[in-house]
Parts: C-alpha cells; sequence; structure tokens
C-alpha cells in the first residue's frame, strides 16, 4: 500500500507520548506478557492457503501497548514474515486514543491494514465504512464459524457479513470468599436473591468487613459493572428496533439491586478498579464484581496486586484456594442467567490488501494464536475453540499456559480444572447491551459519553431515585442517538 512517511512519523511521535495502557480491557489492570516459550501446544497443521506475495508490506494497529507485549507481538509478526515473506509493521496504539487516531488516519487515507480492537468500535466502524465487512466474512468462512464462540459472532454481525473476527476476550465475574460461604451456611450466589443474601449476612462494618464491594466511580469499570448487574435481569439498553428502553421496569429493578449493595453493604466512598480489588485481597469482602484479569494477582504472582489478607501472609494463594467464581447469575426479571463479556477484534480496513490481510489473519488464527492467548492468558479467552479437525484444541492449549508477572504458574495449579473450566464455560454466556440489536455504534458512544455511570452516582449520592435515573439515562442515550442520525 502507498504509505505517508510524514503521517506516520508523526503518529509514531505522538504514541510514544501516550500514557500507556494499564490493562488489557479498557477497565481493568492486566499483567505483563508471557515468554515465548509459555505457549507449549503443539503448532497446528499449516492449513491451505494462498501462495506468499513476497515483498508485500502491511501495517498493523494493536490497542496491547505494554512493552512486553508490543515484544510478544513481534515475535508472531516476526513467524508470520518468515512463513509467507509478508512484512508487517507493528503500531501500538492506546486504546483511549485509538478513536481519534483512526479518523484522522482515514481522513488521511493512512489506515492501517489490519487492527486489534476492543468489541465497543466494531459496528461503528463498519457503519463509517473503515472496516471491510465482506473480507471478516471470508476469513471468518475460511476458518469455519463453528470454530468460533456463537455469541461473539452475533455480537460483530453485520448486515450480510462481519465487522470483525473476533480474537480474544474476558467475562466479568461475581467472586466469593468460599470459607466464609460455608461458614455462614450460604448457597452459591447465582441470583439477585442469594446475592443480598450474603451481603447481608457478611456484612460487619464495625469489624471493616463488607458484604460485597464493586466499582461505583464515574468510568467505563463501573459501566461494565453495572451493565453485568443489569444483563442478569433482563435488563437492555434498546429492543430490537433500537428504540432506548433503559427506563423499563428490568433495569429500574437492577439499579434498585445496585444501590442496595453499594449503599448498605459496601465500603463507604469512591470504589473503583484498584480499591476494590484491594478491600477484597485484604480479605475485607466476602464478594467482588471483577474481571479475570485478578486470578494471577489472586495467587500471589504479581508483587504491586498483592493479597494481604491475615491468612496471605503465611499462604499467599489463600484467597485463590478459598474463591469460588460465578460468571453467570440471574435476576427476578430474566428466564436466563447472563455475564458481561468484552473480547477484542481483529478487524480489515477498507483500504487494506485484502490478500496479505488475509494470509496474515489466517495465520494469527492458527500458527500464532496460543502465543498471543500467551500474552496474558487470564484476560485472553480463545473466542475460537480449535479448528474443524481438533475442535478443542485452543481451548485444551489455553489451559496448559502459564501466566504471571513476578512468578509464574499454570492457572489449573492455583485454581483446579473445575474452576478453569467454569470461567471459560462462561464465554457462552457473554452478552452485551446494543450489539445483538444492530446498536454497536450507539454503545460506542454511550462508552465514550458515559452518562450510566455517572447518572448511578447521583443514586448512590441521594441526588435522584432508580426511576428519575433511568428516565435521565433514556433521554441521554436517545439523544445520542439522534446525535449519530
Amino acid at each position: 500500500m502507498t504509505r505517508k512517511p510524514l503521517y506516520l512519523l508523526i503518529a509514531l511521535l505522538l504514541l510514544a507520548s501516550f500514557v500507556v495502557s494499564a490493562c488489557g480491557s479498557a477497565a481493568t489492570p492486566a499483567p505483563a506478557a508471557q515468554p515465548a516459550d509459555q505457549a507449549t501446544e503443539a503448532p497446528a497443521e499449516e492449513p491451505a492457503a494462498a501462495a506468499p506475495v513476497a515483498g508485500k508490506s502491511i501495517l498493523f494497529w494493536s490497542t496491547e501497548t505494554q512493552p512486553e507485549r508490543v515484544a510478544k507481538t513481534r515475535e508472531i509478526l516476526d513467524a508470520f514474515t518468515a512463513k509467507s515473506g509478508i512484512n508487517v509493521e507493528i503500531v501500538p496504539v492506546d486504546e483511549g486514543q485509538l478513536p481519534q487516531l483512526l479518523t484522522a488516519s482515514a481522513a488521511a487515507n493512512t489506515l492501517p491494514d489490519v487492527m486489534f480492537f476492543p468489541l465497543d468500535y466494531a459496528i461503528g466502524w463498519a457503519e463509517q465504512g473503515i472496516l471491510d465487512t465482506e473480507i471478516a466474512k471470508e476469513v471468518i468462512d475460511s476458518l469455519d464459524p463453528a470454530t468460533f464462540g456463537a455469541g461473539g459472532l452475533a455480537m460483530v454481525a453485520y448486515e450480510d457479513g462481519y465487522a470483525a473476527v473476533p480474537s480474544d476476550g474476558w467475562g466479568q465475574l461475581l467472586i466469593y470468599r468460599t470459607d466464609m460461604f460455608e461458614k455462614a451456611g450460604l448457597e452459591v450466589p447465582d441470583s439477585y436473591d442469594k446475592i443480598k443474601a450474603a451481603a447481608e449476612a457478611l456484612n460487619d462494618p464495625a469489624n471493616n468487613i463488607f458484604g460485597i464491594t464493586a466499582a461505583n466511580d464515574v468510568a467505563v469499570f463501573t459501566q461494565q459493572t453495572f451493565e453485568h448487574i443489569a444483563l442478569a435481569n433482563n435488563c437492555q439498553m434498546v429492543d430490537d428496533s433500537g428504540a432506548v428502553v433503559i427506563d423499563s421496569p428490568e433495569c429500574i429493578a437492577a439499579i434498585n439491586f445496585y444501590n442496595d449493595l453499594e449503599t448498605n453493604y459496601s465500603p463507604a466512598g469512591q470504589q473503583d478498579v484498584a480499591s476494590t480489588r484491594a478491600t477484597f485481597f485484604a480479605g475485607q469482602a466476602g464478594m467482588i464484581i471483577w474481571s479475570p484479569f485478578i486470578l494471577d494477582e489472586m495467587c500471589g504472582l504479581r508483587d504491586n496486586a498483592f493479597p494481604t489478607c491475615p491468612e496471605c501472609a503465611d499462604d499467599p494463594a489463600f484467597l485463590a484456594k478459598n474463591t469460588g467464581f460465578v460468571p453467570t447469575f440471574i435476576g427476578p426479571d430474566s428466564a436466563e442467567p447472563a455475564q458481561y463479556g468484552q473480547f477484542s477484534n481483529m478487524g480489515i480496513s477498507a483500504t487494506a490488501d485484502k490478500e496479505a490481510a488475509k494470509q496474515f489473519l489466517d495465520f494469527w488464527f492458527n500458527e500464532g494464536y496460543l502465543d498471543w492467548l500467551s500474552v496474558s492468558p487470564e484476560g485472553k479467552l480463545p473466542m475460537r475453540s480449535g479448528t474443524p479437525e481438533e475442535p478443542t484444541k485452543f481451548i485444551d492449549g489455553w489451559k496448559t499456559l502459564e501466566t504471571g508477572v513476578d512468578r509464574k504458574a499454570q492457572l489449573g495449579s492455583c485454581y483446579g480444572d473445575d474452576v478453569i473450566n467454569t470461567i471459560i464455560e462462561g464465554v457462552a454466556g457473554m452478552d452485551r447491551w446494543g450489539f445483538k440489536q444492530g446498536q454497536g455504534a450507539l454503545v460506542q458512544a454511550v462508552y465514550q459519553a458515559l452518562p450510566v455511570p455517572r447518572l448511578l452516582n447521583d443514586v448512590l449520592n441521594g441526588a435522584s431515585t432508580p426511576e428519575e435515573a433511568a428516565a435521565d439515562m433514556k433521554a441521554e442515550i436517545e439523544e445520542l442517538q439522534s446525535s449519530m442520525q
């Protein structure tokens, strides 16, 4: 492709000045990358593909900006180049700057060929003509749609194709202290009623013990936390026609439930990514809503996020041994349990060298796939389970990957196969507001403006009721929707 060297130089200089993202997603901190030798699965058999086109070069943007992850990505790209003869130039892009940089790149006709990016942007960029949905469909068809999770494909479906190819992701978890639950005779907290009962039974603020800790600041993590709670009660942001329905009885009940937990059974004051984890790690909460990026930390593998509970002094893995996980739970107004899911995609731009990009993605989702998942196994659950010949190849391989920063271990050695299977099986229940209703572009706008956590904060502060907050959410989201038309 024709490049504009001056633009790329400016972009790279700008990127160098951006604050490096602290997490695999926009909301949760992730550990550093794994060494190249952590992918223990045997290399995949080489699939039939077009003959390599020597001398070509493609541009790849990735939101994985941590130095260790960039280094790991370069190893995968070098392996692809060695096989195909196609060079790949990587530009790490901070996730928070991605929309602005992509808009500038599109205006300058310097779009990358391939992009690794969060689900939130997929449908919006397809509607803007930035992504090539036909080529994404060709890639998925060549890999076999049956090897991908149906939920992931449904959320990137666009007209007769797909906005992008689901790569890897994570689902929000309700995490609970099994030792506390057993001592109190509590049931697994897989419903609103059981969560409330446990929060009430375990709450002991006089002794600095709380029933639950969950985010409540005006940030993306709070949006994700509440969306998890809302989906469990069949609270949707929009209906199938695209009408905003966040003021429904199901959503008002979800706001009431969230407010009850935060007001009556949680630590006082603003709670965010760091403070909720610190409270749980100190042994001061019976439950927490967090992402699986907490798994290696809870196992005592990361020094700057180390468990500090009284029992952890003698056994750093105490929490890991005494913790249970609930990927999906259910509210009183829902027929099925649900889990908030976030995953990232590989997208091909409308101006890409399509044949080279297709070869690259074929390599990514075969020979390079386990190496990529090894970057951060606890937060990179495979969206492709295997190949047509080996349907569980990548799930089985993922289970053998080691994680950690200052120390390394397989997640199974900390939590056991039953827990690991529970977490990865939750991928099938992943859901999100708006995507299945074809409103991905609106979701992108909502995540940028964050009206939901801001108005939830008004409820927590007593400035509005759940009913008023739901009505205000509807009005603001409808305004965003109108501005996009």
